[in-house]
């Protein structure tokens, strides 16, 4: 997984067992580190990769800030209050996520072409950017536009021609199926995922419905651009597909999973 913090010093475990932070929650988990040093009040923060980083003090939750590593709604925990918060609620932090005064645009999506003003820290959020360089990612800018959508803004329709894949910056959205009038939810895609990769190849008609559940920032790569990225920046456009590839055969993995546990659960409910 893509740990989008850079100081491996921040996730030495105390033992080489890893605790769950949330019990209840299948796949979360933290890594501590010693206490020792620190003179302030102490963070944690919950990585897009479902870890948990720190403790740091607030110097140093301040710099990620401002690298756009951590955003508004990052859970950062406060050993203070002993609670966990949204980073645009920590009082230390406002000052950072005060929104800009400026006309609302009454459209639904947004589209911004350039992408010229995002900083390669916050690019980095989007897993298969993880191991490009700040050089290589101010470039692969040139590839991509901002698409900023509103909560239930549909992004992708079912049926439909697919042209662009899209990737989360800020925000969250499902993928969902209309069966029999009902919607079916398959899966919540959050900051640092994307969706559509495969109409960059065949073109063909999205299997599902994307939806925002909230206010949402995207980058969008067109199936045009894709193919400028690979004849004019193939040292990108490498790295890139092979990132891709990596997380497809994760998910394909994953989903082969699920179909076996569905058929012996199957067989042994007919038993």
């Amino acid at each position: 997984m893509w740990p989008p913090f850079p100081h491996s010093a921040f996730r030495f475990p105390l033992s080489n067992s890893f605790y769950p932070l949330f019990p209840d929650v299948p796949g979360i988990q933290v890594r501590f580190m010693s206490k020792q040093g620190t003179t302030g009040v102490a963070y944690k923060i919950w990585g897009v990769d479902g870890v948990i980083y720190g403790p740091v003090e607030l110097p140093i939750l301040i710099s990620w800030v401002k690298e756009e590593r951590v955003t508004a709604t990052t859970w950062v925990y406060s050993e203070r209050d002993d609670a966990w918060h949204k980073a645009a609620d920590i009082p230390e932090l406002l000052m950072f996520f005060r929104p800009k005064e400026s006309a609302e645009p009454s459209t639904q999506v947004i589209r911004d072409p350039s992408v010229s003003g995002l900083k390669p820290g916050s690019l980095r959020r989007v897993k298969i950017f993880a191991d490009l360089t700040d050089q290589q990612l101010e470039r692969f800018v040139a590839f991509m536009e901002v698409e900023r959508v509103k909560q239930w803004t549909e992004i992708v329709k079912q049926g439909e021609q697919g042209d662009a894949m899209y990737l989360v910056l800020e925000g969250e959205l499902r993928v969902r199926m209309m069966i029999g009038g009902k919607e079916s939810i398959l899966v919540t895609l959050g900051p640092g995922e994307f969706f559509g990769e495969i109409s960059l190849f065949d073109h063909g008609p999205r299997s599902a419905d994307v939806v925002a559940n909230t206010d949402s920032m995207l980058l969008k790569i067109s199936a045009k651009k894709f193919e400028r990225l690979i004849t004019q920046a193939p040292d990108l456009a490498a790295p890139f597909l092979f990132a891709m590839g990596k997380t497809l055969t994760a998910r394909i993995r994953a989903d082969n999973k699920r179909y076996r546990d569905s058929i012996n659960f199957a067989r042994a409910a007919g038993k």
